[in-house]
Formats: structure tokens, sequence, C-alpha cells
């Protein structure tokens, strides 16, 4: 059955990858084409339009899609469209009696509201194209508040390139019942400014829901960060009933924050969230796990460090205390305050270190979730996306941080088991990609400060209590 998906009109490439990620968490068959959903364009409309058509199996994923998915504004039963008005009325008329009428019956309640999409539409004129509606039969009252059913009256104007938004050529009219919504109050309830315990490396609330939905994070499920800072992605994850565990460099972060009423906890305390089951200081480059356990997390979402605000860090560059002799070991009355040396550590070093982890580590069909940073000049052509022989790629989705510089969100799932023939192939690729970039290193052609390891002696995330600002630029989508 198709649905009208209308999107909020912001991380346009992130749009159709959350829902089909929705539709896989909700049971959608997948029979479709290729695996995937199967999504048409209204006529005359842009790629970047905030309206299209899904085909899905039913009005209960539907619903349950809208109403969990972060940027997806409402899916509707589309009863009609036009180009004008009156052919949005003969478009109704045709709609199937035996479809409307369930909706339409004595003794319930509805609403309509009117939207649109590239101007303003003031609220008489509003009034005046319900009052247009007049020919729809509806038999039960009118309930603002609390409504049975939900109507919506959409118009999207023939607006042009000027004002930043995507072209259509001529203005189109949907009017629909509502099947499901999302709920954006969960972005101002979660905002960083409100934050108890934020890094300056604190990932968006809007940015680290997307970034559970897309790993699927439901109730009894283990989702796990390797850079977890100071909690703000494992929020998202947890809000949405996930067990979480997260691990960190920097034992000041984990351990400590600012003191025990500004720390990680105290951001899940904050929300009303079950707390991480446990905060490790560990090393990605040097994991702390036991010889022989694995397949233990449903999923992993981080976003690993690649030098821009705080370079990534692994294990090393030992330093001797005073006092200490090689080999490197640190006495009985230093222990508590001892602070790890560390040595740089670069971007392709510290994403081939993850891979490994996720295929030792993630259940078969666990999904690893991760922002990978891109070169947007266009005299670049080595945008290449790490790969790995246990993972197939399944999304990859751009945000635009500066007029140089992306990143890009990618969803790869596992499907095969991790062994020596397996290790030994991932070497493989590793190798390759890192001599890939490093010819580019050499050429000029990356910023060594993103892609190269970083001098910056800082660990990977300072706590602050109490923050005002947001810490983290606003980035936003193409037309926005």
């Amino acid at each position: 059955m198709w649905y009208l998906c209308v999107f909020y009109h912001r991380l346009l490439d992130y749009r159709k990858a959350e829902v089909e990620s929705l539709a896989e968490l909700f049971g959608e068959n997948g029979d479709h084409k290729g695996g995937k959903l199967e999504w048409k364009l209204p006529l005359h409309h842009h790629p970047d339009s905030p309206f299209h058509f899904v085909d899905l199996s039913s009005d209960d994923i539907a619903r349950n899609i809208a109403n969990r998915s972060i940027l997806v504004k409402g899916m509707y039963e589309l009863w009609g469209v036009g180009s004008d008005y009156e052919e949005l009325q003969e478009s109704i008329k045709t709609f199937p009696e035996e479809r409307k009428s369930p909706y339409l019956l004595q003794g319930s309640t509805f609403k309509i509201s009117v939207e649109s999409f590239g101007k303003a539409i003031s609220f008489q004129e509003q009034n005046e194209r319900i009052q247009g509606l007049a020919y729809i039969p509806f038999k039960g009252q009118v309930n603002l508040r609390n409504p049975d059913h939900k109507f919506s009256l959409m118009e999207a104007a023939d607006y042009g390139l000027n004002n930043g938004l995507p072209p259509v050529a001529q203005r189109t009219i949907f009017f629909g019942r509502e099947v499901g919504g999302a709920d954006r109050k969960l972005i101002p309830t979660y905002q960083l400014k409100s934050r108890t315990y934020l890094g300056p490396t604190a990932m968006d609330a809007e940015m680290a829901f997307l970034m559970a939905n897309q790993a699927l994070a439901t109730p009894g499920k283990l989702v796990y960060d390797p850079f977890v800072g100071t909690g703000s992605i494992l929020v998202g994850a947890a809000h949405f009933g996930a067990m979480t565990m997260g691990a960190d460099i920097d034992i000041r972060v984990v351990r400590d924050g600012r003191g025990p009423d500004c720390n990680v906890w105290s951001n899940f305390k904050q929300y009303g969230l079950p707390p991480p089951i446990a905060l490790l200081r560990a090393d990605n480059n040097l994991p702390p796990w036991r010889p022989g356990l694995k397949e233990i997390f449903d999923a992993i979402i981080c976003d690993p460090p690649y030098g821009v605000r705080a370079g990534g860090r692994k294990s090393g560059g030992r330093k001797l205390l005073k006092g200490t002799v090689a080999p490197y070991t640190v006495p009985d009355d230093k222990r508590t305050d001892h602070i790890p040396s560390t040595a740089a550590y670069s971007l392709v070093e510290c994403v081939h270190d993850l891979l490994n982890l996720a295929a030792k580590m993630l259940v078969m069909g666990g999904r690893l979730v991760f922002f990978y940073p891109v070169l947007r000049e266009e005299d670049c052509v080595f945008n290449q996306f790490p790969e790995h022989p246990c993972f197939t790629l399944i999304s990859s989705s751009e945000q635009i941080l500066s007029s140089r510089y992306s990143r890009v969100l990618l969803t790869m799932v596992k499907h095969s088991s991790y062994t020596k023939e397996m290790a030994e192939a991932a070497k493989l690729k590793h190798e390759e990609f890192r001599e890939n970039h490093l010819k580019w290193l050499e050429d000029g052609n990356l910023h060594s400060a993103v892609f190269g390891p970083t001098i910056d002696p800082r660990l990977t995330v300072a706590g602050n209590c109490n923050a005002t600002k947001d810490p983290k630029p606003k980035y936003r989508g193409k037309y926005v």
C-alpha cells in the first residue's frame, strides 16, 4: 500500500535511510526489489521535496515508523491529490468509499489541519480551505484537542530556487488521513544546552536519536559506544529502551566527571533513563576483552575522534613518572590519580580497530553505526569509505559541516563471523585503504588535521557542567 510520507525539511540525506531502518525494525516483510523499500516522487517534485510516496504493507507499520521517526512529520493514507482544488475534489471523490467510510461515521470525532510548504497561509485562508472540503460527508463532530481521526490538507507551492528550496513545476495539493506522526518534543527535551554534563564533542540530541534508529535500538538490546565521552549518543539509545555500555580512554570522563552530581551517570538520571550497565576506561587500540569473548553487542554506535575538536588518542608515548623506573610501573601511592600516557591515533588506524572490534563483538545481523569525515573539494577523488569483509554497507548519509568538509553516517550490518581468514582479508583491505590515504596526504589533498595523526596533547573529551551554550555547531541540511 502506498503512503504519503511527509518529511521535515532538514538533514535531507538521512530521511530515507531512517525510514528504511525503522521499517526493518517494525517487521516490514522486505519483499521489495533489492530488499529496500520502494519510493516514488509526486509528479513535478524534486528529490529534495519533503513529499514522497513509500510502499508499506500495513497501517500499523506506517504508524510505528512515523511515531518513532525523528525526520518523518507524518504518514498519510492519501485520499486525493491535484494541482488545484477542483482537481483535488475529483480525486477525493474517486477514492474508494469503503476506505473512506470507516472514518466518516456518526459518533466519531475528527480534525482537519492545513499545512503548506514554500509559502505561508494565513489563518483566514486555512479556514477557507477547510470550508471548501464540505463535499466530504463527515458525520462526526469536530474535536481539535483529541480527535479519533486526523486529516491534513497539504499545499506545496509553485516556488522557485531563489528561496533556497527545491523546485516544484506547479502547485500540488494533497489531502489524506494521518496514520502516524513524529514527536518532535523529544528534541527540546534532550537539547544539549540543558544537559547536566557536557563535553566539547557531545553529539546533539537529534543526531543521537537518528543514530539510535539506524542501530535499531530497542528494549532487550545491548548498545556499545567505544568513544563514549559524556554519553550523549548512548542517551539516545537508552531513550528507546536499549541497555547501554560505554568506554573511553580518558578515565577522568568515565570515572570522575566534574563531581558526584555532574558526570555521565547524571545525564541518564536527568532524563529518568536506565544508566549504562558499565562504563570502562578502555583503549580502542587495545580492547580489554578477554580472549574468546565475542558477539555480545547488538549494536555499536559512535563518533570516532577525527582531529577537529579533540584528537584521537591511544595508549603509548610512555613518559616515566618522577621516581619510577623502567619497565613502566606506577607506585601504589600514585595509582589513584594516575593518568596513563597516550599517543596520537590516526583516523585510519582508529577506524580499522573499530571495524575489527565490531566484527568480533557484534552479534550476527548486528549494526555498526559511525561517522566518517569526507573532503568536499571538487579536485578530491578519494572519498572511499572503509570496508570490512564481515560487513555490508547499507546506508551512507552526508551531513555538510563546511564548504570543505562533511561527515557521513555509515550504517553497516554484520553478515559473516569473524575468523582468521576474515581477519587476514580485513588486514589487506586496511593496508590498501591506508596506502590510498597516505598518497593523498602526501599530495596535500587531504587536511592532515582531520585525516592524519594529531599532535594535540588534549584527550578525547573534557567535561563541562551546566553549559549554557551548545558546543556543537548547528549543522543543517542543504536547503534549510
